[in-house]
């Protein structure tokens, strides 16, 4: 028995290693200098830390301005995708009314639409109501996810029918028992609406790239193309930013990973 535990742990430990290998390079490759960065090799430390190099990034462009514009959509959109995926979620697992299934079944089919098929008419609506160029563009189209529904709704569901029996016999309504009752209840799953919805929106490139025109509406992952130029990447100050940009995510997660863990295991299990 030992020598399995002991082989499954090694098993563990390499997969381990490929996985955090990338970002290992990365972090080393964000100290060095851009020869020593743009040679092929194993190791991860440069020779000689290049602390300047966090510097120049924030020299190379505004990240300054992409940092405020990136924490400010992602924040509105997280917020946004939380109240409405809380109050669609209630209402189709509790409220009864014509026609609920089918139109949460066309929510559920609007999950299988690619992002590249939607791409070209949100493009065209955004448009035509004069957003392009704003932070209404980087934001109203994103404010709705089927996913975080689906995910609110089932959550709503699994809640035993006698909490809201109880609160009714009390004068409490829907709108009160799910602020007062309901949302503490569906926390787990809440938090990882939230999650899902804050790395969607900051790690977004190709929306913020096309409906953005100036600098001072600019986010994060677009910054990272001022490292290219014809003459190649500067592939050390590159790794530098994208090491900075990565680290809210992980400091994100990390916050959340409770509420994350706990909503995954409770998945399997009915109360």
């Amino acid at each position: 028995m030992k020598v399995r535990t002991l082989l499954l742990y090694l098993i563990l430990c390499f997969g381990a290693f490929i996985a955090l290998y990338p970002f290992l390079w990365m972090l080393g490759a964000a100290f060095k200098t851009l020869n020593e960065a743009s040679t092929p090799s194993l190791r991860f430390w440069p020779k000689v830390w290049q602390w300047s190099n966090v510097v120049e990034t924030f020299r190379a462009a505004p990240f300054g301005r992409y940092f405020f514009n990136s924490f400010f959509v992602a924040g509105t959109v997280c917020l946004s995708v939380c109240v409405t995926a809380l109050m669609a979620g209630y209402a189709f697992a509790r409220l009864q009314f014509k026609g609920r299934q089918l139109l949460f079944f066309i929510i559920l089919g609007s999950m299988m639409v690619p992002f590249e098929l939607t791409f070209i008419p949100n493009f065209v609506l955004i448009s035509k109501l004069g957003w392009y160029n704003s932070y209404a563009a980087l934001i109203v189209p994103w404010c709705v996810s089927a996913f975080s529904i689906f995910l609110m709704r089932q959550a709503f569901l699994a809640l035993p029918r006698d909490y809201y029996d109880a609160a009714v016999l009390d004068g409490c309504g829907h709108l009160r028992f799910l602020i007062r009752i309901g949302i503490p209840l569906v926390m787990p799953s809440l938090v990882t609406v939230a999650l899902f919805a804050f790395l969607g929106s900051y790690n977004a490139l190709l929306w913020p790239l096309i409906v953005t025109a100036d600098d001072s509406l600019r986010v994060v992952q677009i910054g990272l193309t001022s490292f290219y130029s014809d003459a190649g990447a500067r592939i050390n100050l590159l790794m530098c930013a994208s090491s900075i940009i990565i680290l809210p995510t992980v400091v994100v997660y990390f916050l959340a990973q409770r509420h994350f863990v706990q909503n995954t295991l409770g998945t399997g299990i009915k109360g």
